[in-house]
């Protein structure tokens, strides 16, 4: 696979609806891992889009990240031969990077931008753009009939204040790696299904085997130690937002801290996981290093790469993340990437049957295949070829259809500022797991507090 994005709780009701008009906070997004191509460099927009939102005619533009694959081109090329002269869509491209993307939106929108009619976005968008008026409600174009052909979380995570927002795209979720192969020879049939059954069998294969460590996990100060600390605290029971109310100060929210943090104090992993992203853990894991590892879909294709990988990818198996004690669900983070309805386009019929185009069955299989991204399509998940050829989503479905959104707010970009600071503390030791709880409750309260007197 060559690129895969990562990637939001209740939503609630009661949120007061900003002005259209209303600005996002401008804040620096933290950049999401996983959830762009990590390292690629800022590529300005393209000018194919035109000016004024009547431009060109027929004409439609849409934005998104490049794609070295060529597969988002080419369903491009497909809907335009397939409609003649009718609606054709040119690609603005906007920067590889999550974090940079929606800044650049963000900024482009505050000025009144009017060329842009489809967007291709990425999970955590929708609340922020929906409250600022920037995407169109979608709710009588998208019904309830058709979307329960996706997966649900990916719904979830396009609805806010009880409208839909975006239809699902392409997916992504967490998951536990694991060195098959090492753990029958060390006596286990399965794997781990509580976080103390991890570290119980990490210990001993690693007696048994000489392996390194025995768990890498991604810890950075960034978007994916978010997500990786969110997921400790799902599958301990805890939370951070019921409806607009701040919860993250709690003993499950403090247990599931407390089993991350539990992972370096205990020697179960390295303490260089407090820096770790998606590309380190993965290079311990697949240079034989680690006999568990917590990562995102893509870098399972490393395993087939020779220069990547010293792993046979059939001596790696996946699951779901563990929880904290039995009776628990097990949960992921959702990522992906959706698509969204320009609230100033003007032709958002046309710009609406694109959206459906690119969502169908028949392209998110394309898409699948060739752009190596996981479909949000219930069916797809039964179709040969796609099991086939992309074999994690076989491997890996019980954590597919295990993910959660992070949390979904207006303010989500804020929170994860102050929760990527305070989780990276807790994971390193310099703050207790409930210490930096305590400071979040405070802190997220006070985000929510000020985003609704704007």
């Amino acid at each position: 696979m060559r690129t895969m994005h990562l990637a939001s709780g209740n939503g609630g009701g009661g949120r007061r609806k900003p002005h259209a008009s209303k600005k996002i906070a401008r804040r620096d997004f933290i950049k999401l891992g996983g959830a762009g191509l990590a390292g690629a460099a800022l590529l300005g927009v393209a000018g194919c889009g035109g000016g004024g939102g009547d431009a060109g005619g027929d004409e439609l533009v849409f934005s998104f990240f490049p794609d070295p694959t060529g597969s988002v081109q080419k369903l491009i090329d497909r809907f335009n031969e397939e409609n003649g002269e009718g609606i054709r869509v040119k690609l603005r491209t906007m920067p590889a990077d999550s974090g940079q993307h929606f800044d650049q939106l963000n900024a482009q929108f505050q000025a009144g931008e009017t060329s842009i009619d489809v967007i291709g976005g990425d999970v955590v968008w929708p609340a922020q753009f929906a409250a600022a008026g920037y995407i169109a409600d979608l709710s009588d174009r998208f019904p309830e009939g058709e979307r329960e052909a996706f997966l649900p979380a990916a719904i979830e995570a396009n609805t806010y204040d009880g409208k839909v927002y975006g239809v699902p795209w392409y997916t992504d979720a967490g998951m536990l790696y694991y060195r098959q192969d090492l753990l029958e020879e060390s006596g286990f049939s399965e794997p781990p299904r509580t976080w103390d059954e991890l570290k119980e069998m990490a210990e001993r294969v690693r007696g048994d085997s000489g392996t390194r460590y025995g768990y890498v996990f991604q810890g950075a100060d960034y978007e994916g130690g978010v997500v990786n600390a969110l997921e400790y605290i799902w599958t301990s029971g805890g939370d951070v937002l019921d409806g607009d109310k701040v919860i993250i100060d709690s003993p499950e929210a403090r247990r599931g801290l407390e089993i991350e943090r539990s992972m370096l104090a205990d020697r179960v992993a390295p303490e260089g996981v407090s820096q770790y992203k998606e590309q380190e853990s993965a290079s311990l894991f697949l240079g034989g290093d680690a006999v568990f590892m917590r990562n995102v879909p893509r870098m399972y294709a490393l395993a087939s790469d020779p220069a990547e990988s010293k792993i046979d990818p059939a001596r790696i198996g996946i699951a779901a993340l563990p929880v904290a004690e039995d009776g628990l669900r097990s949960y992921s983070s959702l990522g992906g990437w959706n698509l969204f309805l320009s609230a100033n386009s003007q032709k958002a019929d046309a710009a609406y049957e694109f959206i459906r185009f690119m969502s169908a069955p028949e392209q998110q299989k394309v898409r699948s295949i060739e752009g190596s991204v996981l479909p949000t399509r219930k069916e797809l998940y039964d179709d040969p070829e796609v099991l086939e050829k992309v074999r994690v989503a076989e491997l890996g479905q019980e954590a597919i259809q295990n993910t959660r959104p992070r949390p979904i707010s207006p303010y989500y970009s804020d929170m994860s500022l102050r929760m990527a600071a305070q989780f990276v503390r807790s994971l390193k030791g310099e703050v207790a797991p409930g210490e930096a709880l305590g400071i979040l409750q405070g802190e997220l309260e006070e985000v929510v507090r000020r985003g609704q007197q704007r």
